[in-house]
């Protein structure tokens, strides 16, 4: 799904700055299986206002900018459902701790052990973020995504704790014979 069609299923949450549309991706809701910037939303959200897709009305505030709060129009509202309707793309997963992991072979212990600390960390830090939110009034699809979500999240967790000394073991194996050659 483009950004454009992000920003939309966002708007269908409420109205919303682009400041609020990032953070459902950074932190809210859509974090734990999407990603968008600034660097693409304000773009996107200005194509869609051009589109008639989006309405925006300006809050002043004294000493600060105004404030551009957007709303779904009826035709950005069909054209998400429409989007929905399409068939989705292959999940892809992008991580730069595992091309670390790929190419582990080639780096320090400490660089090794500190990488999969993070990612571990990261991946705990996750699974009690989502069993701390509360499921109360959710609709049943965001609580199955919510859930997919903490599924994910508890598997690979899981899977660094049960792995990790084999992997140290393998990957420190490796790196000592490609030293030796």
């Amino acid at each position: 799904m483009d950004v454009k069609t992000l920003c939309l299923g966002a708007l269908t949450l409420g109205d919303a700055t682009g400041y609020e549309i990032r953070k459902l991706f950074e932190e809210g809701p859509f974090a734990h299986f999407y990603d968008a910037g600034y660097g693409s939303i304000y773009p996107a959200l200005a194509s869609l206002l051009e589109d008639g897709l989006v309405d925006v009305t300006e809050e002043s505030h004294a000493g600060r900018p105004d404030r551009k709060i957007y709303s779904l129009t009826p035709a950005g509202r069909e054209r998400f459902k429409q989007a929905l309707a399409q068939p989705p793309k292959p999940d892809r997963v992008r991580s730069e701790h595992v091309l670390r992991f790929f190419f582990a072979d080639l780096m320090e212990p400490d660089d090794i052990r500190r990488v999969y600390d993070d990612y571990l960390a990261h991946f705990e830090g996750m699974v009690q973020h989502m069993r701390g939110l509360n499921p109360a009034g959710i609709p049943p699809g965001r609580l199955f995504a919510r859930g997919l979500g903490l599924s994910f999240y508890e598997a690979v967790a899981a899977y660094l704790r049960d792995g990790r000394a084999q992997f140290e073991t393998d990957v420190l194996a490796a790196g000592n014979k490609g030293a030796a050659q």
